[in-house]
C-alpha cells in the first residue's frame, strides 16, 4: 500500500509518501492549477497502486476529493485540533505537516472524522444558499425600515403589507434617498420569488428522506431545519453532546462555521 500524507493548500499541496512493501519514501510539492497534482495521482492509478491519503479537514478541496473518489483511492480526513495536538514541533511547516500526517497513517493513529456523502453535501448547498439569501433579504428590509423611520414612520411588519408598501412608495424623499428606496424595493421584489422557489425545493427534499420526516415530528423542527440536522446513521452514537452533534453534522451554528460542507 502507498500511504500519502497531504498538507493541502488551495493552490498546491505538499506530500510525504511511503510504499510499505518496499520502504520507498519521498516528498514532493504538487501544483494544482497546471494539473501537476492530478497527473501524479492518475499515474498512481495507471500503475495499479493501492493508495490511502490522509489530510486535515480544510476548505477548497472538493475537486481533490472527487478526484480521489474517481480513482478509487482511500481518503482519510483528520480532525485539525487532534492533529495539532500531536505535533511535536509547534512551528508549522508544510513538509513537517505532511510528514506528521504520514506518520499518523503509518502508526494507525490518524484522527479520522466522518465526512458527509456527495448527496448530503449538495443538500447543504441548497440550505446554505437559501439561508444566505434570506439574510440578504433581511438586510434589505432593515434598510427600508430605516428609511421609513427617518421620516417619522415606524410600521414594523406592516411596512411590507400591500398598504404599507404603497405608503412607503409615497414618502417624499431627497433624490438619492428616493433612488435608494427604489433600488432596495426592486432587489426585494427579485429576491422573494427566488427564496420561495428554494423554500419549496427544501420542502421537497425533506419529504424524500424518512429520517428527516422523523425529525420533523419533534416540536419546533420543520422542513427548513430538519435537513440541516440530519445525521448519518453510522454516526448516531457519536452525538452525545451538543458539541459532538455539531461536529458530526459538520456545522457549528454558534460560530457560524460550516465544516466539511
Amino acid at each position: 500500500m502507498l500511504l500519502i500524507g497531504v498538507d493541502y493548500h488551495p493552490s498546491f499541496q505538499t506530500i510525504a509518501f511511503l510504499i510499505e512493501e518496499t520502504g520507498e519514501y519521498d516528498e514532493q510539492e504538487l501544483s494544482h492549477s497546471d494539473g501537476q497534482a492530478e497527473r501524479f495521482y492518475r499515474d498512481l492509478k495507471q500503475r495499479g497502486m493501492y493508495v490511502r491519503v490522509g489530510m486535515e479537514a480544510t476548505g477548497h478541496s472538493r475537486w481533490f476529493e472527487r478526484l480521489l473518489a474517481e480513482l478509487g483511492f482511500e481518503l482519510w480526513i483528520g480532525d485539525p485540533a487532534e492533529i495539532k495536538a500531536k505535533r511535536v514541533k509547534k512551528q508549522k511547516f508544510d513538509r513537517e505537516d505532511a510528514r506528521l500526517l504520514l506518520r499518523l497513517l503509518r502508526e494507525n493513529n490518524f484522527p479520522q472524522i466522518w465526512v458527509p456523502d456527495a448527496e448530503n453535501r449538495d443538500l447543504r448547498q441548497l440550505l446554505w444558499h437559501r439561508h444566505r439569501l434570506v439574510q440578504m433579504r433581511t438586510r434589505i428590509k432593515n434598510q427600508l425600515h430605516a428609511l421609513a423611520m427617518n421620516e417619522g414612520y415606524c410600521w414594523k411588519k406592516k411596512l411590507f403589507s400591500e398598504k404599507g408598501r404603497a405608503q412607503l412608495e409615497k414618502l417624499a424623499l431627497a433624490p438619492w434617498a428616493s433612488r435608494r428606496r427604489q433600488d432596495l424595493l426592486e432587489l426585494l421584489d427579485r429576491m422573494n420569488p427566488t427564496i420561495e422557489e428554494l423554500t419549496a425545493a427544501v420542502e421537497r427534499e425533506a419529504k424524500k428522506r424518512p429520517e428527516v420526516l422523523r425529525l420533523m415530528t419533534h416540536p419546533g423542527v420543520g422542513p427548513l431545519t430538519a435537513p440541516g440536522l440530519r445525521v448519518d446513521h453510522r454516526n448516531s452514537d457519536a452525538v452525545s453532546t451538543g458539541k459532538a452533534g455539531r461536529h458530526v453534522r459538520g456545522n457549528d451554528p454558534v460560530r457560524g462555521v460550516q465544516r466539511r460542507s
